[in-house]
């Protein structure tokens, strides 16, 4: 048979009935978390804005049977990722379909909240999970600047305008009122998991102390509901279904790589350190 024929044959006739699969969206939650785009992180970004027409698209098939995330995540921004995880509960709650997250190398830190926003979460017994934490990362000059007789000048509106200011002296107020936001934001992700998670975690508070645990250690603790993979459990769960993943479109310079040179050679700095916290 010739590839024509081959094609032709392929196509339904006058009446024919064309049974149509059900389907399995697959989510991909790649990358830092952070409220911009950078076309210099090799391993791209989770934000809203990013993810909102491959949500959308997911959650829009009609055969729907569930929605997967595959999650590969060091954290990064709390705002952005309390975003996508209240987005994804919202699409599958108006859908009535249920929600499988994936961890691949790292579900942590915001990366595990998004997997918090699924209703079951599976890990490879490698994956890093957990980071139930919050953390600020800075530099102090003031000791340079004052090396190299450069003497800094600032102006400011408001006596907590300049808090935390890399190129002033430390002020314990300052640390004070970091270590306060940081209670604040934990107990919220606290909150979260434990909502999410609910009777499945294990009774010690050593969860949420901002440690990670390999995908079976994870399991015991109630932090995932078991060990696997995204191809055999879907395959297990939905034999029959057709898993199709479900791209966002990305603007026009985000794809041809523009962007601000100096801001997104910082932004692929920072991105790299959250990597390099597990490792990876």
């Amino acid at each position: 048979m010739s590839r024509k024929d081959t094609l032709v044959s392929r196509i339904p006739k006058l009446g024919e009935r064309v049974e149509r699969k059900d389907v399995v969206a697959v989510v991909k939650l790649h990358g830092v978390i952070t409220p911009q785009a950078s076309p210099l992180a090799a391993r791209g970004v989770i934000n809203l804005a990013s993810l909102e027409s491959a949500l959308k698209r997911a959650f829009g098939h009609e055969r729907l049977r569930a929605v997967a995330l595959q999650i590969n995540s060091p954290g990064g921004a709390p705002t952005q990722s309390g975003l996508v995880a209240e987005r994804i509960r919202q699409l599958a709650d108006e859908k009535g379909v249920p929600v499988i997250a994936f961890a691949e190398d790292v579900a942590a830190s915001g990366g595990y909240w998004l997997a918090c926003a699924a209703d079951e979460i599976y890990a490879h017994r490698t994956s890093l999970v957990g980071s139930i934490g919050v953390i600020t990362g800075t530099f102090g000059f003031a000791g340079l600047l004052e090396r190299f007789g450069v003497e800094r000048r600032l102006y400011t509106a408001g006596e907590n305008k300049s808090r935390l200011d890399p190129f002033s002296p430390e002020k314990p107020e300052d640390v004070e009122w970091l270590h306060t936001l940081h209670t604040q934001l934990h107990e919220l992700f606290v909150d979260w998991v434990t909502q999410r998670r609910g009777d499945r975690l294990a009774d010690t508070q050593d969860l949420f102390n901002g440690d990670v645990w390999l995908g079976t250690k994870a399991t015991e603790l109630g932090l995932v509901d078991g060990v696997g993979n995204l191809r055999d459990v879907l395959e297990q769960r939905y034999p029959d279904a057709e898993i199709v993943v479900a791209e966002p479109k990305k603007a026009l310079l985000a794809r041809l790589g523009v962007g601000a040179p100096a801001a997104a050679v910082l932004d692929a700095v920072n991105h790299r350190s959250l990597w390099s916290r597990f490792g990876l």
